[in-house]
Protein backbone atom coordinates (compact mmCIF):
# COMPACT_ATOMS: atom_id res chain seq x y z
CA UNK A 1 0.00 0.00 0.00
CA UNK A 2 3.01 2.43 -0.01
CA UNK A 3 2.41 3.08 -3.55
CA UNK A 4 -0.12 5.16 -5.20
CA UNK A 5 -1.51 1.56 -7.36
CA UNK A 6 -1.55 -0.55 -4.28
CA UNK A 7 -3.64 2.38 -2.21
CA UNK A 8 -5.93 2.92 -4.88
CA UNK A 9 -6.51 -1.32 -4.67
CA UNK A 10 -6.91 -1.73 -1.15
CA UNK A 11 -9.20 1.74 -0.56
CA UNK A 12 -11.37 0.73 -3.79
CA UNK A 13 -11.80 -3.17 -2.80
CA UNK A 14 -15.19 -3.71 -0.88
CA UNK A 15 -13.71 -5.16 2.54
CA UNK A 16 -14.94 -8.47 3.88
CA UNK A 17 -18.63 -9.05 4.79
CA UNK A 18 -19.80 -11.79 7.34
CA UNK A 19 -22.10 -14.29 5.85
CA UNK A 20 -25.70 -13.27 5.90
CA UNK A 21 -29.01 -15.02 6.14
CA UNK A 22 -29.77 -16.48 2.36
CA UNK A 23 -26.44 -16.87 1.58
CA UNK A 24 -25.15 -19.86 -0.38
CA UNK A 25 -22.61 -21.47 1.85
CA UNK A 26 -18.80 -21.09 1.48
CA UNK A 27 -16.47 -23.56 0.79
CA UNK A 28 -13.92 -24.60 3.47
CA UNK A 29 -11.25 -23.10 1.32
CA UNK A 30 -13.45 -19.80 1.25
CA UNK A 31 -14.37 -19.80 5.00
CA UNK A 32 -10.00 -20.27 5.48
CA UNK A 33 -9.33 -17.24 3.23
CA UNK A 34 -12.35 -15.40 5.19
CA UNK A 35 -10.93 -16.12 8.46
CA UNK A 36 -7.46 -15.06 7.36
CA UNK A 37 -8.28 -11.81 6.25
CA UNK A 38 -10.99 -11.41 8.30
CA UNK A 39 -13.25 -8.01 8.60
CA UNK A 40 -12.63 -4.70 10.37
CA UNK A 41 -14.52 -4.55 13.42
CA UNK A 42 -15.51 -0.78 14.20
CA UNK A 43 -13.23 0.19 17.09
CA UNK A 44 -13.80 3.95 19.61
CA UNK A 45 -10.11 4.40 18.08
CA UNK A 46 -11.65 4.07 14.60
CA UNK A 47 -14.37 6.72 15.29
CA UNK A 48 -12.09 8.65 17.83
CA UNK A 49 -9.07 9.48 14.90
CA UNK A 50 -12.43 9.38 11.99
CA UNK A 51 -13.76 12.40 14.08
CA UNK A 52 -9.94 14.36 14.58
CA UNK A 53 -9.07 13.58 11.42
CA UNK A 54 -12.31 15.12 9.38
CA UNK A 55 -12.31 17.94 11.78
CA UNK A 56 -8.16 19.23 11.47
CA UNK A 57 -8.88 18.65 7.43
CA UNK A 58 -11.54 21.18 7.63
CA UNK A 59 -9.34 23.26 10.01
CA UNK A 60 -6.37 23.52 7.82
CA UNK A 61 -8.58 23.75 4.41
CA UNK A 62 -7.68 27.27 3.65
CA UNK A 63 -3.98 27.84 5.86
CA UNK A 64 -1.84 29.24 3.72
CA UNK A 65 1.54 30.15 5.34
CA UNK A 66 1.67 27.97 8.17
CA UNK A 67 1.64 24.13 8.83
CA UNK A 68 -1.41 22.49 8.88
CA UNK A 69 -2.44 21.39 12.42
CA UNK A 70 -1.21 17.41 12.45
CA UNK A 71 -2.40 14.04 14.36
CA UNK A 72 0.05 11.82 16.11
CA UNK A 73 -1.89 8.41 16.94
CA UNK A 74 0.35 6.62 19.53
CA UNK A 75 -0.13 3.50 22.01
CA UNK A 76 1.27 -0.15 22.67
CA UNK A 77 2.27 -2.84 19.76
CA UNK A 78 -0.77 -4.66 18.98
CA UNK A 79 -3.15 -1.87 19.80
CA UNK A 80 -4.93 -1.81 16.57
CA UNK A 81 -2.96 1.91 15.52
CA UNK A 82 -2.26 0.69 11.67
CA UNK A 83 -5.96 -0.39 11.18
CA UNK A 84 -7.47 2.65 12.12
CA UNK A 85 -5.15 4.65 10.07
CA UNK A 86 -5.97 2.79 7.43
CA UNK A 87 -9.74 2.40 7.90
CA UNK A 88 -9.33 6.28 8.42
CA UNK A 89 -7.65 6.77 5.19
CA UNK A 90 -9.98 4.25 3.14
CA UNK A 91 -12.92 6.33 4.05
CA UNK A 92 -11.20 9.81 2.68
CA UNK A 93 -9.97 8.50 -0.52
CA UNK A 94 -14.04 6.99 -0.72
CA UNK A 95 -15.51 10.12 0.35
CA UNK A 96 -13.04 12.09 -1.70
CA UNK A 97 -13.77 10.26 -4.90
CA UNK A 98 -17.33 10.19 -4.39
CA UNK A 99 -17.44 14.10 -4.56
CA UNK A 100 -14.97 14.19 -7.26
CA UNK A 101 -15.41 11.90 -9.74
CA UNK A 102 -13.04 11.20 -12.50
CA UNK A 103 -13.56 12.62 -15.71
CA UNK A 104 -14.66 10.29 -18.30
CA UNK A 105 -11.99 8.51 -20.04
CA UNK A 106 -9.58 9.00 -17.30
CA UNK A 107 -9.20 6.53 -14.31
CA UNK A 108 -8.46 9.30 -11.52
CA UNK A 109 -8.36 13.34 -10.97
CA UNK A 110 -6.74 13.43 -8.02
CA UNK A 111 -5.08 11.34 -5.35
CA UNK A 112 -6.52 12.58 -1.95
CA UNK A 113 -4.44 10.22 0.36
CA UNK A 114 -1.23 8.90 0.69
CA UNK A 115 0.25 6.00 2.83
CA UNK A 116 3.68 6.13 3.74
CA UNK A 117 6.27 4.13 5.74
CA UNK A 118 8.67 5.18 7.79
CA UNK A 119 11.87 3.37 6.76
CA UNK A 120 14.23 1.70 9.07
CA UNK A 121 17.70 4.23 10.04
CA UNK A 122 15.94 6.75 8.12
CA UNK A 123 17.58 9.65 6.57
CA UNK A 124 16.16 12.56 5.23
CA UNK A 125 17.03 11.53 1.59
CA UNK A 126 15.74 8.27 2.59
CA UNK A 127 12.48 9.53 3.88
CA UNK A 128 12.06 11.77 0.89
CA UNK A 129 12.20 8.63 -1.50
CA UNK A 130 9.88 7.12 0.36
CA UNK A 131 7.52 10.04 -0.57
CA UNK A 132 8.64 10.39 -4.02
CA UNK A 133 8.19 6.22 -4.60
CA UNK A 134 4.31 6.28 -3.68
CA UNK A 135 3.35 8.98 -6.62
CA UNK A 136 6.15 7.05 -8.86
CA UNK A 137 8.52 10.21 -8.87
CA UNK A 138 11.17 9.47 -10.98
CA UNK A 139 14.36 9.68 -8.82
CA UNK A 140 17.94 8.92 -10.16
CA UNK A 141 21.28 8.83 -7.94
CA UNK A 142 22.74 11.94 -9.11
CA UNK A 143 19.05 13.72 -7.37
CA UNK A 144 20.00 15.46 -4.16
CA UNK A 145 17.93 15.73 -1.50
CA UNK A 146 16.08 18.93 -1.82
CA UNK A 147 15.54 18.37 -5.67
CA UNK A 148 13.93 15.17 -4.51
CA UNK A 149 11.61 17.47 -2.36
CA UNK A 150 10.94 20.14 -4.43
CA UNK A 151 9.76 17.28 -6.76
CA UNK A 152 7.72 15.37 -4.15
CA UNK A 153 5.89 18.47 -2.77
CA UNK A 154 5.19 19.90 -6.77
CA UNK A 155 3.90 16.63 -7.66
CA UNK A 156 1.48 16.14 -4.32
CA UNK A 157 0.23 19.39 -4.94
CA UNK A 158 -0.33 18.77 -8.43
CA UNK A 159 -2.05 15.22 -7.80
CA UNK A 160 -4.07 17.11 -4.71
CA UNK A 161 -3.32 14.93 -2.07
CA UNK A 162 -5.07 16.12 0.80
CA UNK A 163 -4.08 13.47 3.81
CA UNK A 164 -0.58 11.89 4.23
CA UNK A 165 -0.40 8.84 6.78
CA UNK A 166 2.52 8.46 7.71
CA UNK A 167 3.39 4.98 9.86
CA UNK A 168 5.99 3.80 12.46
CA UNK A 169 7.12 7.38 13.11
CA UNK A 170 8.86 5.77 16.52
CA UNK A 171 11.66 5.21 14.00
CA UNK A 172 12.80 8.51 14.04
CA UNK A 173 15.32 9.83 16.68
CA UNK A 174 15.95 13.68 16.13
CA UNK A 175 19.21 12.71 19.08
CA UNK A 176 21.14 11.60 15.88
CA UNK A 177 22.29 13.57 13.01
CA UNK A 178 20.11 11.97 10.52
CA UNK A 179 17.30 11.46 12.68
CA UNK A 180 16.96 15.11 13.37
CA UNK A 181 18.12 15.71 9.06
CA UNK A 182 14.66 13.17 8.57
CA UNK A 183 12.19 15.65 11.49
CA UNK A 184 13.50 18.42 9.70
CA UNK A 185 12.43 17.15 6.29
CA UNK A 186 8.66 16.48 7.70
CA UNK A 187 8.38 19.95 9.18
CA UNK A 188 9.18 21.10 5.78
CA UNK A 189 7.09 18.75 4.05
CA UNK A 190 3.85 19.74 6.20
CA UNK A 191 4.66 23.68 5.37
CA UNK A 192 5.18 22.89 1.25
CA UNK A 193 2.46 20.31 0.64
CA UNK A 194 -1.94 21.28 1.26
CA UNK A 195 -2.33 18.27 3.37
CA UNK A 196 -3.07 17.25 7.09
CA UNK A 197 -0.41 14.98 7.94
CA UNK A 198 -1.27 12.03 10.53
CA UNK A 199 1.39 9.63 12.24
CA UNK A 200 1.19 6.82 13.97
CA UNK A 201 3.60 5.05 16.22
CA UNK A 202 4.18 2.76 19.05
CA UNK A 203 4.48 4.89 22.56
CA UNK A 204 5.55 8.21 20.61
CA UNK A 205 5.28 10.20 23.56
CA UNK A 206 8.15 8.35 25.05
CA UNK A 207 10.50 8.70 22.51
CA UNK A 208 12.72 11.26 21.79
CA UNK A 209 10.15 13.10 19.08
CA UNK A 210 8.97 15.09 21.81
CA UNK A 211 11.64 16.23 22.77
CA UNK A 212 14.45 19.58 22.17
CA UNK A 213 13.50 22.08 19.72
CA UNK A 214 12.41 20.07 16.86
CA UNK A 215 10.41 17.82 19.51
CA UNK A 216 8.61 20.76 20.62
CA UNK A 217 7.70 22.13 17.39
CA UNK A 218 6.35 19.06 16.55
CA UNK A 219 4.36 18.81 19.81
CA UNK A 220 2.94 22.42 19.27
CA UNK A 221 1.07 21.53 15.89
CA UNK A 222 0.15 17.98 17.01
CA UNK A 223 -2.95 16.72 18.79
CA UNK A 224 -2.16 12.82 20.52
CA UNK A 225 -4.44 10.31 20.53
CA UNK A 226 -3.77 7.50 22.56
CA UNK A 227 -4.34 3.96 21.36
CA UNK A 228 -4.24 1.94 24.19
CA UNK A 229 -5.62 -1.73 25.05
CA UNK A 230 -10.03 -1.78 25.71
CA UNK A 231 -10.34 -2.01 29.22
CA UNK A 232 -12.90 -4.20 30.47
CA UNK A 233 -15.37 -1.54 31.75
CA UNK A 234 -15.37 1.72 30.70
CA UNK A 235 -18.36 3.46 32.84
CA UNK A 236 -21.56 1.46 32.38
CA UNK A 237 -20.08 0.30 29.24
CA UNK A 238 -18.22 -2.81 28.82
CA UNK A 239 -16.06 -1.96 24.95
CA UNK A 240 -13.89 -5.14 25.26
CA UNK A 241 -16.60 -7.52 25.43
CA UNK A 242 -18.83 -5.42 23.06
CA UNK A 243 -15.52 -5.80 20.55
CA UNK A 244 -15.42 -9.84 21.24
CA UNK A 245 -19.15 -10.06 20.28
CA UNK A 246 -19.12 -8.08 16.86
CA UNK A 247 -15.61 -10.53 16.04
CA UNK A 248 -18.06 -13.47 16.71
CA UNK A 249 -20.70 -12.38 15.06
CA UNK A 250 -18.74 -11.93 11.86
CA UNK A 251 -17.24 -15.62 12.28
CA UNK A 252 -18.43 -18.47 9.61
CA UNK A 253 -18.47 -21.71 11.83
CA UNK A 254 -21.41 -24.11 11.07
CA UNK A 255 -21.19 -25.83 14.71
CA UNK A 256 -20.42 -22.03 16.56
CA UNK A 257 -23.02 -21.32 19.60
CA UNK A 258 -23.81 -17.34 19.32
CA UNK A 259 -22.75 -15.50 22.66
CA UNK A 260 -20.02 -18.65 23.62
CA UNK A 261 -17.20 -15.53 22.98
CA UNK A 262 -18.92 -13.24 25.07
CA UNK A 263 -19.30 -15.60 28.22
CA UNK A 264 -15.48 -15.39 28.36
CA UNK A 265 -14.72 -12.06 27.80
CA UNK A 266 -12.89 -11.95 31.27
CA UNK A 267 -10.65 -14.85 29.91
CA UNK A 268 -9.95 -13.21 27.21
CA UNK A 269 -9.22 -9.56 28.45
CA UNK A 270 -6.81 -11.65 30.92
CA UNK A 271 -5.28 -13.43 27.96
CA UNK A 272 -4.79 -10.56 25.65
CA UNK A 273 -4.23 -7.95 28.00
CA UNK A 274 -7.10 -5.89 25.81
CA UNK A 275 -5.18 -5.62 22.91
CA UNK A 276 -6.93 -5.76 19.81
CA UNK A 277 -4.61 -7.41 17.55
CA UNK A 278 -4.04 -9.50 19.94
CA UNK A 279 -7.68 -10.55 20.12
CA UNK A 280 -7.98 -10.55 16.92
CA UNK A 281 -4.77 -12.98 16.07
CA UNK A 282 -6.72 -15.13 18.98
CA UNK A 283 -10.01 -15.59 17.41
CA UNK A 284 -8.80 -15.66 13.61
CA UNK A 285 -6.49 -18.51 14.93
CA UNK A 286 -9.33 -19.93 16.41
CA UNK A 287 -11.35 -20.16 13.85
CA UNK A 288 -8.85 -21.79 11.28
CA UNK A 289 -8.41 -24.33 13.58
CA UNK A 290 -11.94 -25.30 14.21
CA UNK A 291 -12.38 -25.17 10.54
CA UNK A 292 -9.33 -27.64 10.05
CA UNK A 293 -10.10 -30.03 12.73
CA UNK A 294 -13.88 -30.30 11.94
CA UNK A 295 -15.10 -29.56 15.45
CA UNK A 296 -16.60 -25.82 13.41
CA UNK A 297 -16.35 -24.45 17.32
CA UNK A 298 -14.90 -22.36 19.64
CA UNK A 299 -14.67 -22.98 22.75
CA UNK A 300 -12.57 -21.67 25.99
CA UNK A 301 -10.30 -25.13 25.59
CA UNK A 302 -9.46 -24.62 22.13
CA UNK A 303 -8.35 -20.99 23.44
CA UNK A 304 -6.71 -22.49 25.78
CA UNK A 305 -4.30 -24.99 23.21
CA UNK A 306 -3.74 -21.65 21.34
CA UNK A 307 -0.41 -19.68 21.32
CA UNK A 308 -0.50 -15.89 21.11
CA UNK A 309 2.26 -13.59 19.77
CA UNK A 310 4.88 -13.08 22.51
CA UNK A 311 3.87 -10.04 23.47
CA UNK A 312 0.74 -11.09 24.87
CA UNK A 313 2.20 -14.53 26.05
CA UNK A 314 5.11 -12.57 28.23
CA UNK A 315 2.07 -10.13 29.47
CA UNK A 316 1.02 -13.76 30.97
CA UNK A 317 3.73 -15.15 32.18
CA UNK A 318 4.14 -15.45 36.03
CA UNK A 319 6.67 -12.82 37.44
CA UNK A 320 8.97 -14.65 39.78
CA UNK A 321 9.65 -13.29 43.11
CA UNK A 322 13.31 -12.11 43.85
CA UNK A 323 14.81 -13.45 47.08
CA UNK A 324 15.09 -10.69 49.71
CA UNK A 325 18.77 -8.95 49.84
CA UNK A 326 20.21 -10.10 53.34
CA UNK A 327 22.72 -7.42 54.73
Amino acid sequence: MTTWQGWQHFATTPPLAPPQPGDAPRSTEERLAYHSAFVTVRTPAIDTLATQVRTLMLLGRHQQNTARPSLIVTGPAAAGKTTALLEVGRTCHLAHTRKNPASPGRAHEQMPVAYLLVPPGATAKTLAIEFARYLGIPVTTRMTQAQITSAVCHTYTQAGVRLVLIDEIHRLNPRTTTGAEAAELLKDLTERIKATFVYTGIDVAATPLFSGIRGAQLASRASLINCGPLPARHGNTRPFTDLITDMENALNLTQHTPGTLPRHASYLHQRTAGRIGSLARLIRQAAITAICDGTERITKKALETIQLDHLAEEANRPRTRQPARTA
